[in-house]
């Protein structure tokens, strides 16, 4: 659960923002969504393959 203390003369809006971020982080949302329908472990996996392939050629651009 998430808790955020809204602090003395703090507007609403800042702490509604504080929570966002929270929540974003949390990453409930991600989750949700990945749920909604079934995706096969294989699928999943090479995907992940992709991801970090593709991850890893920005990060030889980047630095090479």
């Amino acid at each position: 659960m998430i808790v955020i203390n809204v602090k003395e003369n703090e507007s609403i809006d800042r702490a509604l923002k504080r929570f966002k971020k929270k929540f974003e982080k949390t990453g409930v949302l991600r989750e949700l969504r990945s749920r909604t329908f079934y995706e096969k472990p294989s699928i999943t996996r090479r995907d992940e393959k992709i991801k970090a392939a593709y991850r890893q050629k920005r990060y030889a651009e980047e630095n090479y």
